[in-house]
C-alpha cells in the first residue's frame, strides 16, 4: 500500500470521473490549472460524485480512488473542443475499487462529521482531506 503525503477529494459527476479514469487523468474545477498545482506524485486522490452526470440523478458516491502519478499537470490538446483546453494530472487509479455511498461514512469522516452542511465545502470542486478520511473511503471502496 502506498502512503501519500497529502490527500485530495475531487467533486465531479460520475460520467466525467469515469472518463478521467479511462484516460488515467485527474481534472478539477472545470480544468483549472490552479486546482492541480499542489498535487504531487504519490498524493492520494478520491472522487465524490453527487450526480450521475451534469443534469443527472442524485448519486452521492465515491466513484474513483488512486494516487497522483509521476509527471506534472499538463494542458489537454483537444482540437475539436472550441478552444477549451483543460489542465489535467496523471493518476494511477485503483482498478479494484468499487463505487461506495457516502452515507455510511457521514458520521465518521472528519470533513463531514458534526457538520450538517458538509456538502457546501464541496462546491470548491477540490478540497484537501485527511489521511484518516482517505483511508476510510479506500476501505469502503474495496468492499466487494
Amino acid at each position: 500500500m502506498r502512503v501519500a503525503i497529502r490527500y485530495w477529494l475531487g467533486v465531479a459527476p460520475r460520467e466525467q470521473v469515469l472518463r478521467g479514469v479511462s484516460m488515467g487523468l485527474a481534472q478539477a474545477n472545470h480544468g483549472s490549472r490552479g486546482a492541480l498545482e499542489d498535487m504531487r506524485e504519490s498524493d492520494g486522490v478520491v472522487y465524490y460524485s453527487p450526480k450521475t452526470d451534469t443534469e443527472g440523478e442524485t448519486l452521492r458516491e465515491f466513484t474513483a480512488i488512486g494516487w497522483i502519478a509521476e509527471g506534472a499537470p499538463g494542458q489537454a490538446d483537444q482540437p475539436r473542443s472550441g478552444g477549451y483546453r483543460p489542465w489535467r494530472h496523471p493518476v494511477d487509479y485503483d482498478t479494484d475499487a468499487v463505487a461506495a455511498s457516502i452515507r455510511p461514512l457521514l458520521t465518521v469522516l472528519e470533513f463531514t462529521r458534526d457538520d450538517p452542511n458538509w456538502g457546501y465545502q464541496l462546491r470548491r470542486g477540490l478540497i484537501e482531506i485527511s489521511r484518516h478520511d482517505y483511508d476510510l473511503i479506500r476501505r469502503q471502496m474495496r468492499r466487494i
